[in-house]
């Protein structure tokens, strides 16, 4: 810790390459047993060591801090159908972060006000679960599907998908648009 009990701030050397309207919120340094890097949270999504590029908050499918280490699981789009995507769990990634500093908060912070709904829902043969999430920096929302391990890629459960997407975007659309 810096002096009054701040953290320093990100050496330059650690600092990724963020966007013009990007900003640093925290930062920890981390290990993930293949050598040290820094975990850095920024106001459009989460730099991880090792990746070359951000991984926005609504392609966080889940989060977890135990008070050590930080698991994150991200979204793998598998297929893209109209007016959503397919995803599914990329391996999670574990980080050490000794000093996490407030890097854990924002975090859970904004993966979960990136979720604007969400929603498991029966389909033949399985279920999936229906998310729509906020995009930093972008207007409206993002519409994900995951589904349940052993849910059958079919044309059946695509056209139920197509419905249950279709009836929450109805469900959740101003009253005035």
């Amino acid at each position: 810790m810096g002096l009054f009990g701040r953290k320093p701030k990100l050496p330059p050397a650690a600092r990724p390459p963020l966007a013009a309207d990007e900003r640093v919120l925290a930062w920890a340094a981390a290990g993930n047993g293949e050598g040290d890097g820094v975990v850095v949270a920024s106001n459009l999504g989460l730099w991880l060591p090792g990746r070359g590029h951000r991984l926005g908050w609504h392609d966080i499918l889940k989060a977890v801090w135990s008070g050590r280490e930080l698991t994150v699981t991200p979204a793998e789009t598998v297929a893209e159908r109209d007016g959503y995507r397919v995803v599914a769990d990329c391996p999670a990634e574990t980080y050490l972060l000794l000093d996490p500093g407030e890097l854990p908060h924002q975090v859970r912070a904004r993966v979960t006000r990136s979720v604007a709904y969400t929603r498991s829902e029966p389909v033949p043969g399985g279920a999936g679960r229906i998310a729509a999430r906020r995009v930093a920096g972008v207007d409206g929302l993002s519409w994900t599907v995951r589904y349940e391990p052993g849910t059958p890629s079919d044309d059946e459960v695509s056209a139920e998908t197509d419905r249950l997407v279709a009836a929450a975007r109805a469900a959740t659309a101003p009253a005035d648009a």
